[in-house]
């Protein structure tokens, strides 16, 4: 058994089925990386340039697209890397970062499609108080909601993780996994606390997705009794509700694989399965929203139209 004091690296084993195929998931992933930057990067871009779109929803819209590149920042720049390398080692503080990013930015996503729907519950459900209620005060505390919370308790766990003493260093992930980590511990290291933060995390997150269930509930209800609030329902809710469906369909699966799934499963299926939640919603979620709003499309068309001019 190794000691906690000669470990100074992990070992990432999820490429050891991949050689033959490396270059190819090399350009592959390069590219998706880059689509990933430029969609999201046109998001932000427009929603800052143009004052008019200076609004709570495309606030949060903006922290969203911030988000994915946040966590995709996380992952892939490393996952290249060893894709050309014949090793694939990571030092201990270096794996405790990309997993503190890792669950970071998907809590941070589930924190601000919770406020988004708040904020269309607001617009749609209550909209001669929306401007009462959703003051520039509001909003930041909203936005820093979305951001403190993930970071405050995921600062703890892995605070928590760093203290254990850890008697193996072979992580069968493509990147590091708080909870993984924690299982590497030698077999008398206490693990409770963890535990016990990891169930407050989940009743949190739950607790999130409880409130969007009833937010839509209410969105649905008064939006069945009017035209216009349908009109509005459609062109501002769907595109969030494909987003929350896209990212927990993949969340899920995923927690459903690390809990359920058999090590038997091809390693590139593994692969694909682990890192869904870092390819799908942060390059779907602009595109969505940049095709659906049609403020943003306008004005990123009028851009394009100067530019070109």
């Amino acid at each position: 058994m190794d000691n906690v004091s000669v470990i100074t690296v992990f070992t990432l084993s999820g490429l050891s089925g991949t050689v033959s195929l490396r270059v190819t998931v090399f350009v592959l992933t390069l590219l998706c990386y880059c689509v990933i930057w430029l969609v999201n990067l046109i998001i932000i871009v427009t929603i800052i340039v143009d004052k008019s779109l200076h609004e709570p929803m495309y606030i949060f819209l903006c922290n969203l697209c911030i988000n994915g590149l946040y966590g995709t920042a996380g992952f892939y720049p490393k996952f290249l890397h060893d894709l050309l390398s014949t090793t694939h080692l990571i030092s201990v503080p270096g794996c405790f970062l990309q997993a503190f990013i890792m669950y970071s930015f998907a809590c941070s996503e589930l924190s601000i499609l919770a406020v988004m729907a708040y904020d269309r519950y607001l617009a749609i459900c209550r909209p001669l108080h929306y401007h009462t209620l959703m003051t520039r005060r509001r909003l930041s505390q909203l936005v820093s909601f979305s951001w403190l919370t993930p970071f405050s308790i995921f600062s703890i766990s892995i605070l928590l993780t760093s203290r254990l003493e850890l008697c193996r260093f072979t992580i069968k992930r493509l990147f590091c996994v708080n909870w993984i980590i924690v299982q590497l511990a030698c077999p008398n290291s206490n693990t409770l606390s963890n535990s016990i933060v990891s169930y407050a995390t989940i009743l949190i997150y739950v607790s999130h997705g409880f409130f969007i269930v009833w937010t839509y509930m209410h969105l649905i209800r008064t939006c069945a009794t009017s035209k216009d609030d349908r009109m509005k329902f459609m062109q501002t809710c769907v595109p969030h509700l494909i987003s929350l469906t896209t990212f927990l369909t993949v969340i899920v699966f995923d927690l459903m694989y690390m809990r359920f799934g058999s090590a038997e499963m091809p390693q590139s299926l593994q692969n694909f399965i682990a890192i869904e939640f870092l390819v799908f919603p942060p390059m779907m979620n602009p595109l969505i929203y940049g095709f659906k709003l049609t403020k943003i499309r306008n004005t990123i068309l009028s851009l394009i139209y100067v530019r070109i001019q």
